[in-house]
């Protein structure tokens, strides 16, 4: 076992030892290329001749090693395209032997023919001897690998697919302690002999092929070396692999590989739900976003919240000055404040704020003081039941909250002011979803009053629109996570509901962007592809735990619950969109509002919260909101 550990520790030969032996070599080469040459012009080896090419090659072959980096190339790495240096060492090598050579015979007349003899072989065998020496020590050094994996612990891995890609995970897994490479997977390859270095193509093309192949090779995961591979697969390898038990892996792209004393290695990870909605992850080229907000001040209120935390990481590492981050949850906030503080504690100044956007004179000392350049408006009440039950607190947080802030921005001459918002305030069918819609009316005319010189200010408002974000607090993953490790059964409301999701660093990356865009008064709507069935959902996610969906887990369901609707969207019917200089970003032509008229409301809703009068309240709501009808809910009989 020692002598095992000892030889995984090797990886690469140091620099100068790889300096020395091809200099070795060019000497031993050129002494051989002497001695042949004299053998065959003279038909003796001519000591005084061996000793007099041992000097010059001693200096011919130093120089060419030095000056064409032979050296740095690391050997067990070495490719076809390096064959080029070797070259170039034999040339340089041999033409400073002429060099010398013509030199000491004093200009004074042609070299012997045994010279030139010996220049030509050393040309020759100087470069095949330099590559059949890297070529042995590459197999040397397989064989020790080999040697040292065979009893490594690690789990066995069929990689999919025959690509570039695919091949390319090779070289990552020779020092992995934790995976073994077991050989590559394709779809409907029939050649059995195919393989891709020393690891065998395994051809699959129905369940019982595949297991057959697991469990002839003895892996335990397949894994993806992209995403793309993923969602390409996700209606055949992956359905195949939940049916047989097979666990899988995803590979992250280069920017998501993480730095580690100094070596780079692959977060390779079991493949999660987030992973089979149907749609790659959203990147984005954050190089604009950074000029905006770099050495900024910006607060983001709802800072402890998912999408603000997120935002706050975000905006961390875009470079702002001070990070300003309110929320009214006391605990939350201080978690999210160590977190931060350990990871950007050193590049950004930090305040958590504890505050109300409900309290003005609060949110006015907390402007006066830090005077952002930039606010994320991300603090509102969410869950749509909760706030069908409580729909006084969802206009006091979501509408007057939103007018708070919205108004001491202008005052305080703030330049971007960004609102996250919802797919549910489109058509609304619930309080929550008509505050949002609400809120997004009220900014929006804000914006326009300025812009036409009717109100004072120099503030930019603008709105994000998008749906459900994965694993955000109370949403449907974390949920049923929770009730698979019960043993269900998993709740589902109606087996007709989708939804559109989206990762919380991808909204965040989208909401950023959207900052920087347009003059003012615009709302922006994010692709989030295809809509998804919770019903799907929650399949996926008990076969990914390995069970069987209403067999071993059972899924129930539970009826709509109050405000609830069958289908979310992105855009009311009388709306449509404008395209951006970002094809997953587009612009809503939405109806607006006259800023007078919704002041006013929203003046009359900071009344009614405050008397807890419930039924005005949610008739204010539908008078501002004619869209808003309500569903399996109390207040339907005031859309009568």
């Amino acid at each position: 076992m020692a002598i095992r550990n000892r030889l995984s520790e090797i990886k690469i030969l140091k620099s100068w030892i790889v300096f020395l032996m091809d200099v070795v070599i060019c000497l031993v080469v050129t002494l051989v290329s002497v001695a042949v040459a004299s053998v065959l012009f003279s038909g003796e080896i001519q000591e005084y001749l061996m000793l007099k090419f041992f000097a010059y090659s001693l200096f011919s072959s130093f120089v060419s090693v030095y000056l064409c980096k032979t050296y740095r190339v690391v050997i067990r790495h070495f490719a076809f395209k390096d064959v080029k240096l070797l070259l170039l060492v034999s040339f340089v090598k041999v033409f400073l032997l002429f060099c010398i050579c013509f030199l000491r015979n004093g200009f004074s007349s042609a070299l012997p023919d045994i010279y030139y003899g010996s220049f030509l072989l050393d040309l020759l065998l100087t470069v095949v001897v330099l590559i059949f020496t890297r070529l042995f020590m590459i197999f040397v050094y397989d064989g020790i690998k080999r040697y040292v994996t065979s009893e490594r612990s690690g789990d066995d891995v069929l990689i999919y697919g025959i690509g570039e890609k695919s091949a390319g995970l090779i070289n990552y897994f020779i020092d992995s302690k934790l995976y073994n490479i077991k050989g590559f997977l394709a779809y409907d390859i029939k050649k059995t002999s195919l393989s891709i270095g020393d690891f065998r193509v395994y051809g699959f093309t129905d369940k019982i092929e595949l297991e057959r192949i697991f469990n002839k090779v003895g892996a335990k995961y397949v894994l993806f070396p992209t995403y793309k591979d993923l969602d390409r697969e996700t209606d055949r390898l992956v359905k195949m692999a939940q049916d047989s038990g097979i666990k899988m892996l995803i590979s992250p792209k280069i920017d998501q590989v993480h730095p580690n004393n100094g070596v780079l290695k692959l977060g390779i990870r079991e493949i999660k739900i987030e992973d089979l909605l149907g749609r790659a992850s959203i990147e984005l080229d954050l190089t604009k976003v950074r000029e905006e907000f770099q050495g900024k001040t910006v607060l983001v209120t709802g800072a402890a919240g998912s999408i603000g935390s997120e935002l706050c990481r975000q905006l961390a590492k875009l470079g702002v000055s001070r990070l300003v981050m309110f929320d009214s949850a006391e605990s939350p906030l201080h978690e999210h404040r160590l977190e931060m503080e350990e990871k950007y504690g050193r590049e950004v100044e930090l305040y958590p704020i504890i505050g109300d956007v409900r309290i003005k004179k609060r949110l006015d000392f907390v402007f006066n003081k830090y005077r952002p350049n930039v606010v994320f408006h991300a603090a509102a009440y969410k869950h749509v039941p909760l706030m069908e039950e409580n729909p006084c607190e969802a206009v006091y947080v979501n509408v007057v909250g939103t007018r708070n802030v919205a108004d001491i921005a202008v005052k305080y001459g703030v330049e971007r002011f960004v609102m996250v918002s919802t797919d549910k305030a489109v058509n609304p069918t619930n309080v929550m979803g008509a505050t949002k819609r609400t809120a997004e009316l009220y900014v929006q005319s804000l914006g326009k009053s300025i812009k036409e010189g009717k109100v004072e200010g120099k503030t930019k408002f603008i709105t994000t629109r998008f749906g459900n974000v994965l694993g955000s607090s109370g949403s449907v993953i974390p949920r049923f996570r929770q009730q698979i490790e019960k043993g269900g059964p998993l709740t589902v409301t109606d087996e007709r509901v989708n939804r559109f999701f989206m990762s919380i660093p991808e909204a965040c990356r989208l909401v950023l962007e959207a900052g920087t865009m347009g003059n003012g008064c615009d709302i922006f709507i994010f692709d989030m592809g295809n809509p998804v069935r919770i019903v799907d959902l929650a399949t996926r996610m008990i076969e990914l735990a390995g069970y069987v969906p209403n067999k071993e887990i059972k899924i129930k369901f539970t009826g709509l619950r109050p405000g609830e609707k069958l289908y979310e969207e992105l855009l009311n019917d009388q709306e449509t969109t404008l395209p951006t200089e970002n094809k997953k970003i587009r612009i809503a032509q939405t109806r607006e509002a006259d800023y007078a008229e919704i002041n006013a409301s929203v003046k009359r809703f900071e009344s009614l919260v405050q008397e807890v009068d419930i039924l005005s309240t949610v008739k204010e709501l539908k008078k501002l909101v004619p869209e808003f009808k309500s569903q399996n809910s109390r207040f339907e009989e005031l859309d009568q």
